[in-house]
């Protein structure tokens, strides 16, 4: 069983910046593709970037392409999410979420991811 906890959510002014951390424990980090997930209240969730186990494979959709970045540091069991130049249409809970697998990936489909954090609350205002 996988525990993930994210931290690092709050409020910010459009334009600013957050970083959002995210633990992982439970089996080796080095087999987790790793993923951040938005969800706002009443709508889908919305997949927002992802990184794979090595670290060497980041992709991001075009809504927060340019702006977000992922990374990760095995020894440390943890990933981040930098948030530059937010939006309040960013707003929302933001959750880690790790996919175990033997193949090094990233991926978009929510589906895919098995562990989930509890999530952090992200709000832009404007």
């Amino acid at each position: 069983q996988v525990q993930l906890t994210e931290s690092g959510g709050g409020l910010v002014q459009a334009g600013g910046s957050l970083k959002l951390s995210c633990t992982g424990s439970g089996m080796p980090f080095d087999r987790l593709n790793m993923g951040w997930v938005r969800q706002v209240l009443g709508k889908e969730r919305e997949w927002v970037s992802c990184i794979s186990q090595s670290g060497i494979k980041t992709y991001y959709p075009d809504s927060v392409k340019g702006r977000f970045t992922m990374s990760r540091d095995n020894a440390k069991n943890m990933v981040w999410l930098q948030m530059d130049n937010l939006e309040p249409e960013d707003s929302a809970v933001y959750y880690c979420a790790a996919s175990p697998n033997t193949v090094d990936y990233c991926t978009s489909r929510l589906s895919d991811y098995k562990y989930w954090g509890q999530g952090t609350q992200v709000t832009v205002s404007s």
